[in-house]
């Protein structure tokens, strides 16, 4: 009887599935993949597979998030403490090129590199390998990438999905005819591997990692390996096939099926990392144990029972939001990169602009689950041993962009593996600053990390023409990285997780406390050395690196002490830090407008109007902080958008994205649509392209960088959602950049921060209908473009009165103080709001005036 309800019980969740599938949700193409960014990713946080597709070879390019070269080394320099005070004086006195060479004699190593594990191939032993139909997709509705094809009178049909909960990846191989299913299994790696197969049935990759790339991203350089004992990782591929009809026989260190049915391949993997300060050659733990472990439980299951736990765990994260747009006008009808390529002649295909958004939240779920690591550059996904800049941490934007949406498209528990790692960046942190510069309290971390937490300064690259301080001085990652906290908990309201964090928040408040130094021509707090990352000072038609207080380090402090203020205030905490703190806060360095009218990068009004750099780190109070706003500091908001203005829509992917939420923030979404736009322009990735030569997208929907890197498509679909819906400022926002192409749509299930989930309707560019749920309870401002009618409370009905003045004493939600009155409508320029006190669990309907 038991076994009877568990099996109707998954008969009744696929049923419940299928019914639930949007079918726009969907990658698919009439061919297989040619090039890697045409194949399609599957993952489960920690197993990463891209599915080519092949007719007559299937390739499964796989990864694994803890494979990387090297091993724990710290890079910190004992120079530091003798070397920081020189770079700041020739800082002081204006010897601007002097200081960015003392910083030289900081520097550390650069960071280990992110590798690719290994290739499953499955070879189809058959004469005629031309199909007479073809189609490949990736279904984002059960994250299941499917290939069908017909030979013959024969009917193929390949399933793959990564099971989260199970800890494997599935492959399933069907046809409609008996018998028809022949092929070979067999792995490779471009590591040091070898392969043995210790049953018919079952294979097994054992592979090493190098203890060294080299540090040049395009050029194969030197690769070292050491002995099989020693540093590098080491792992292992473990691959076990199950047949309906026919039989499996092993053929040298391959897999030979023959006459199955049903071929059913059930793969898992594991390396030697034992913890981010241990070696994994020496003090690794044996890959095989976790491997065997997981791949005997799984083929203890049914195909059926495995898709299924992997549904429903899937989907009880991607289901959760809903964005509709404009009516199918047909184009979903074509493959996915044929839409890409005619949206440049049809920009009206808002289907793609969906596809588009719900496929970054799908990467999100692949590449960052609780208990992995955090997403790298490229996510999960990596096919070279030396990949684009490593494909690590770069941690003065791509990494903090990977987590944008997690919050505010209703994923917080993907969030959850960049706290873990700050929980290491702290250990190495409070080491760099003791070492590099004799700081006793607090974390530090510069702009590039990887697998082992490495905090110091990193160098490495002699081949960068402008040299390595612009981007190597910036210890500004600490505290970065610990805006997310507090951005974590407005968003759930979950104290005992603030709680808990609040030492890291704390820790790297204290390393910034003693980083600023007072400036001796104005008594004002400042950083000395700093740099507006990768960019430089254009002075009298000279280029420098290292300057004082750049626009970026002020706001990132600033923004820091604040979430730092509130956090000891609501946690009743460090009373005398907190005043400490505040005092700090009052006197740093305030934002400048510039001569042209900009929002100034540098410490002086250096900025180049004609400077046409993808990075426009000056605007981090913009976004993703929350310093600058049309409502409250309207003059920063018109110097933000002139820099807008100057630099340009068009740049690498993730700079593209970024404009994309800085322009929603100005609430202008018909410029940030534009951006959108040109974000869609079909890159070919068998076409050679410089590096950073503009952005676009691949045609399996990566952004390109170009080369790929995961942030750009992170970053925008953060941006639609902002465009939507914003609370960033003391009050949920419906509809603040609402491009006028999205005449009429509805979203569901987004989050705002008070721990508000939130569904609106509009048509014809007008909110019809918005509902809010309250988590937390407390206080809830709505602002909208249009007067607000009632809050409906299931049967109860409170309708708006007495126009006040908006009052943003309260602060962010969630709030500490609650008004008395339940309701209080307000009126501001051409914004209108509500205040209403909500109660935990309960559903409020927004009513607006016609």
């Amino acid at each position: 009887m038991k076994i009877t309800l568990t099996i109707f019980s998954f008969l009744v969740t696929t049923t419940l599935y299928a019914q639930q599938r949007d079918a726009g949700l969907q990658l698919w193409y009439n061919k297989p993949a040619v090039a890697w960014e045409a194949a399609l990713p599957l993952g489960n946080g920690k197993t990463g597979a891209m599915v080519f597709g092949g007719v007559g070879t299937e390739r499964l390019q796989l990864n694994d998030n803890t494979l990387w070269s090297g091993y724990p080394e710290a890079g910190n320099n004992p120079n530091g403490p003798t070397v920081l005070p020189q770079v700041r004086q020739a800082v002081f006195e204006g010897d601007y090129e002097k200081a960015a060479a003392l910083w030289k004699k900081i520097q550390g190593p650069y960071s280990a590199r992110y590798l690719p594990m290994a290739d499953l191939w499955w070879r189809l032993q058959s004469k005629d390998t031309l199909p007479a139909s073809y189609n490949r997709n990736l279904d984002l509705n059960n994250a299941v990438a499917t290939v069908r094809y017909k030979i013959g009178n024969v009917q193929y049909q390949r399933e793959t999905f990564i099971s989260y909960p199970a800890k494997v990846l599935v492959m399933r191989i069907t046809a409609d005819k008996k018998g028809s299913i022949d092929g070979v299994l067999d792995l490779t790696s471009k590591l040091h591997f070898k392969v043995s197969t210790s049953t018919a049935d079952y294979l097994v990759l054992r592979g090493k990692a190098p203890k060294f790339v080299a540090n040049r991203d395009y050029e194969p350089q030197q690769v070292i390996y050491d002995s099989a004992n020693g540093e590098g990782m080491n792992f292992e591929v473990h691959v076990k096939i199950k047949t309906e009809g026919g039989n499996v026989v092993q053929a040298g260190n391959q897999l030979r099926v023959s006459g199955a049915n049903t071929v059913t391949i059930y793969l898992s993997e594991a390396t030697s990392f034992n913890g981010f300060n241990k070696s994994p050659g020496l003090e690794g733990k044996d890959p095989a144990v976790e491997a065997k472990a997981n791949l005997q439980k799984a083929v203890a299951l049914s195909y059926e029972q495995l898709k299924a736990m992997h549904i429903r765990d899937y989907q009880s994260l991607f289901k959760r939001v809903e964005l509709k747009l404009s009516a199918d006008n047909g184009v979903a009808k074509l493959p996915t990169d044929e839409r890409l390529k005619q949206y440049a002649s049809n920009p009206t295909d808002q289907q793609l602009q969906v596809l588009y958004y719900q496929f970054g939240r799908y990467l999100l779920i692949s590449s960052s689950r609780p208990g992995s690591r955090p997403a790298n550059l490229q996510g999960i996904w990596n096919d070279h041993v030396q990949p684009p800049w490593g494909s690590n941490y770069t941690t003065n934007i791509n990494t903090e962009m990977n987590y944008w949406l997690a919050e505010n498209t209703n994923l917080s528990e993907c969030h959850q593996p960049l706290f873990d790692f700050l929980k290491e960046l702290a250990v190495n942190g409070a080491q760099t600053a003791k070492v590099n510069y004799n700081i006793t309290e607090g974390w530090v971390v510069h702009h590039n990390s990887d697998l082992w937490a490495k905090t110091s300064p990193p160098g490495g690259f002699d081949w960068d023409p402008k040299g390595m301080p612009r981007w190597s001085c910036w210890p500004m990652a600490g505290a970065w990285l610990s805006t997310h906290i507090w951005e974590h908990y407005l968003y759930t309201g979950d104290k005992a997780f603030l709680k808990n964090a609040w030492p890291l928040m704390k820790g790297a408040a204290q390393f910034m406390l003693h980083w600023l130094v007072t400036d001796p021509a104005n008594g004002l707090l400042v950083t000395n050395p700093s740099t507006s990352p990768e960019n430089t000072m254009k002075i009298k038609g000279k280029e420098y690196q290292v300057g004082m207080a750049t626009t970026m380090d002020m706001s990132i402090i600033r923004e820091l002490f604040t979430a730092v203020i509130k956090s000891g205030s609501i946690l009743k905490t460090d009373k005398a830090f907190c005043e400490q703190v505040i005092k700090a806060k009052e006197k740093l360095y305030p934002f400048h407008i510039g001569q042209y009218g900009q929002l100034q990068e540098w410490f002086k009004d250096w900025d180049d109007p004609n400077d046409k750099h993808r990075h426009l780190s000056h605007l981090f109070g913009l976004y993703p902080g929350s310093q600058i706003n049309p409502a409250t500091t309207p003059a920063l908001a018109a110097a933000a958008k002139q820099s807008l203005i100057f630099r340009g829509d068009v740049s690498t992917g993730w700079s593209m994205a970024w404009k994309i939420n800085w322009w929603a923030r100005l609430q202008d979404g018909n410029h940030a649509y534009k951006i959108l736009s040109d974000a869609f322009t079909y890159i070919d990735p068998t076409v050679t392209r410089d590096a950073m030569s503009g952005g676009g997208t691949y045609p399996n929907l990566f952004d390109a960088h170009p080369p790929f890197q995961i942030d750009g498509n992170f970053g925008a679909t953060a941006g639609i959602t902002e465009l939507l819906l914003q609370s960033h400022n003391g009050e949920l926002a419906l509809l603040p950049a609402l491009p006028d192409a999205w005449k009429s749509g509805s979203i569901k299930g987004i989050k705002a921060r008070g721990n508000f989930t939130v569904a609106m309707d509009w048509k014809e560019g007008k909110l019809v209908k918005a509902t809010i749920t309250s988590g937390s309870g407390g206080l809830c401002r709505i602002s909208a473009l249009q007067p607000i009618k009632e809050v409906e409370v299931t049967s109860n009905k409170s309708k708006g009165n007495n126009m006040n003045p908006l009052n943003t004493s309260y602060g962010q939600p969630p709030y500490e103080k609650e008004p008395k009155a339940t309701l209080t409508e307000l009126k501001v320029g051409e914004r209108y709001g509500i205040d209403f006190v909500t109660e935990k669990g309960k559903t409020y309907t927004i009513v607006p005036v016609n």
